[in-house]
Protein backbone atom coordinates (compact mmCIF):
# COMPACT_ATOMS: atom_id res chain seq x y z
CA UNK A 1 0.00 0.00 0.00
CA UNK A 2 2.91 2.21 0.72
CA UNK A 3 4.05 2.09 -2.61
CA UNK A 4 0.60 2.83 -4.45
CA UNK A 5 -0.24 6.25 -2.02
CA UNK A 6 3.65 7.07 -2.99
CA UNK A 7 2.95 6.91 -6.87
CA UNK A 8 -0.18 8.58 -5.70
CA UNK A 9 1.61 11.82 -5.17
CA UNK A 10 2.52 11.17 -1.16
CA UNK A 11 5.83 10.91 0.35
CA UNK A 12 6.99 8.36 2.09
CA UNK A 13 6.44 9.96 5.57
CA UNK A 14 2.92 10.98 4.49
CA UNK A 15 2.02 7.47 3.13
CA UNK A 16 3.34 6.08 6.35
CA UNK A 17 1.50 8.62 8.43
CA UNK A 18 -1.70 7.66 6.90
CA UNK A 19 -1.43 3.83 6.44
CA UNK A 20 -0.67 4.50 10.15
CA UNK A 21 -4.25 6.45 11.28
CA UNK A 22 -6.06 3.23 8.42
CA UNK A 23 -4.95 0.72 10.46
CA UNK A 24 -4.76 2.23 14.25
CA UNK A 25 -7.80 4.60 14.13
CA UNK A 26 -7.88 8.11 15.24
CA UNK A 27 -4.79 9.84 17.29
CA UNK A 28 -4.00 12.78 19.19
CA UNK A 29 -0.99 14.43 17.34
CA UNK A 30 1.18 14.15 20.31
CA UNK A 31 0.76 10.27 20.30
CA UNK A 32 1.45 10.09 16.85
CA UNK A 33 5.11 12.29 17.21
CA UNK A 34 5.12 9.11 19.91
CA UNK A 35 4.43 6.31 18.11
CA UNK A 36 6.33 7.28 14.27
CA UNK A 37 9.29 8.67 15.92
CA UNK A 38 9.57 12.14 14.46
CA UNK A 39 9.68 15.62 15.85
CA UNK A 40 6.60 17.38 15.92
CA UNK A 41 7.48 19.99 13.46
CA UNK A 42 7.76 16.93 10.89
CA UNK A 43 4.64 15.40 11.76
CA UNK A 44 2.68 18.46 11.78
CA UNK A 45 3.66 19.44 8.25
CA UNK A 46 2.69 16.18 6.97
CA UNK A 47 -0.95 15.98 8.60
CA UNK A 48 -0.99 19.91 7.10
CA UNK A 49 0.09 18.33 3.89
CA UNK A 50 -1.81 15.41 4.11
CA UNK A 51 -5.10 17.27 5.16
CA UNK A 52 -4.98 19.41 1.91
CA UNK A 53 -4.68 16.57 -0.14
CA UNK A 54 -7.51 15.18 1.38
CA UNK A 55 -6.48 11.81 3.27
CA UNK A 56 -6.77 12.89 6.49
CA UNK A 57 -9.14 14.91 8.79
CA UNK A 58 -9.14 16.04 12.01
CA UNK A 59 -11.54 17.27 14.83
CA UNK A 60 -11.54 20.99 15.20
CA UNK A 61 -11.20 20.66 19.08
CA UNK A 62 -7.80 22.10 21.20
CA UNK A 63 -6.27 18.43 21.50
CA UNK A 64 -6.64 17.41 17.68
CA UNK A 65 -7.22 14.18 16.93
CA UNK A 66 -6.16 12.68 13.17
CA UNK A 67 -8.35 10.19 11.29
CA UNK A 68 -8.04 8.70 7.90
CA UNK A 69 -10.46 9.81 5.57
CA UNK A 70 -11.32 5.82 4.27
CA UNK A 71 -9.29 5.08 0.78
CA UNK A 72 -12.08 4.68 -1.22
CA UNK A 73 -13.27 8.75 -0.94
CA UNK A 74 -9.66 9.16 -1.41
CA UNK A 75 -9.38 7.69 -4.36
CA UNK A 76 -13.10 9.10 -5.66
CA UNK A 77 -11.45 12.46 -5.07
CA UNK A 78 -8.43 11.84 -6.35
CA UNK A 79 -10.13 10.04 -9.66
CA UNK A 80 -12.23 14.12 -10.21
CA UNK A 81 -9.57 15.68 -9.43
CA UNK A 82 -7.51 14.87 -12.48
CA UNK A 83 -10.92 14.65 -14.72
CA UNK A 84 -11.17 18.09 -13.72
CA UNK A 85 -7.56 18.38 -14.57
CA UNK A 86 -7.66 16.81 -17.48
CA UNK A 87 -10.83 18.88 -18.60
CA UNK A 88 -8.80 21.95 -18.13
CA UNK A 89 -6.04 21.63 -20.49
CA UNK A 90 -8.41 20.19 -22.95
CA UNK A 91 -10.52 23.57 -22.83
CA UNK A 92 -6.47 25.41 -22.53
CA UNK A 93 -5.61 23.23 -25.68
CA UNK A 94 -8.48 24.20 -27.44
CA UNK A 95 -8.01 27.72 -26.51
CA UNK A 96 -4.23 28.12 -27.39
CA UNK A 97 -4.64 25.92 -30.97
CA UNK A 98 -7.67 28.66 -31.89
CA UNK A 99 -5.12 31.61 -31.49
Amino acid sequence: MLNTLISLGLTRIEAEIYVFLTKNGPQKEADLVNTLNVNDQQLHHNLSNLQEKGFVNSTPKQDNIFFAVPFKKVLENLIEAKLEETERIKKEKTELLST
